[in-house]
């Protein structure tokens, strides 16, 4: 654990930009880097966590009662489970995230029944993911699952096949199963390029990807009639409709998502 507590976690330092107090010194360093030398760059985490929601709420709003959340992160006011439970009272979550802080917070807070659990797993390793316990029990292949990849693409090299996480999940699961990815998007201005070369100094991985290289990560699955957009602007809750600026900042132009349903 102690190694973990010397070098920035992801998680910790989305959580920290949010405001959340679960990090390290480490953490509050590179959160702290963009709040203050990058003013508005919390919108990159604000506008990725909105989406997230949204996307969970449109897939149990289509019906789905399984969710994979594939990077999920440290507990926030409001979780996955709680956005469609209002839908899906029934509905069974695997919280999957690969930082024992992040799990653990997440086993105390999140795991509040046995219709959900917070599994340590790493995303690049979806084989061992579909097979641990805890997925096995509440995650059924013959039924739509809802798949969320809340930004963590974008710390998955090219070597390491982004595309092909995502289609092991598209094999196995049957007709109506929806996936939802955010991912960071390149950019060309000053702002940007610093935002992306802070990121990948501090994580020392991942890659800002073009729209195509964002779309190819879908493998097999077709977007739907909503493409790839800025989460800020993927399908906007309408009792929002007046707070939506007419224009996007530097910022919520960096993190983009889409929705593909598996026909």
């Amino acid at each position: 654990m102690r190694a973990r507590q010397s070098r920035p976690s992801v998680a910790r330092v989305y959580s920290y930009v949010l405001g959340g107090r679960d990090n390290y010194g480490v953490d509050k360093d590179v959160g702290d880097y963009f709040i203050e030398d990058l003013p508005g760059s919390e919108l990159l985490a604000i506008t990725n966590r909105q989406a997230v929601l949204r996307a969970a709420k449109v897939m149990a709003q289509a019906g789905i009662r399984q969710f994979i959340d594939m990077g999920c992160g440290l507990p926030a006011s409001v979780n996955v489970h709680q956005v469609v439970r209002e839908i899906q009272p029934e509905a069974r979550l695997v919280y999957i995230d690969d930082d024992p802080f992040v799990v653990a917070h997440g086993r105390a807070l999140l795991a509040v029944d046995e219709g959900i659990a917070v599994v340590e797993a790493d995303i690049r390793d979806p084989g061992g993911i579909e097979k641990h316990a805890d997925v096995q029990r509440l995650i059924t292949f013959d039924e739509p699952v809802g798949l969320l990849f809340g930004i963590t693409l974008s710390f998955v090299n090219d070597e390491e096949d982004p595309a092909g996480v995502v289609q092991y999940w598209t094999d196995r699961m049957p007709s109506g199963s929806q996936v939802f990815l955010t991912h960071f998007q390149s950019g060309t201005t000053r702002q940007a390029i610093a935002t992306a070369n802070k990121i990948l100094e501090a994580f020392g991985r991942g890659r800002f990807r073009t729209d195509d290289e964002i779309r190819a990560c879908f493998g097999t699955l077709a977007l739907d009639e909503d493409g790839l957009r800025p989460c800020a602007r993927w399908r906007p809750d309408p009792t929002e409709a007046e707070s939506i600026q007419p224009e996007l900042t530097v910022w919520e132009e960096l993190v983009v998502g889409g929705l593909a349903r598996k026909p």
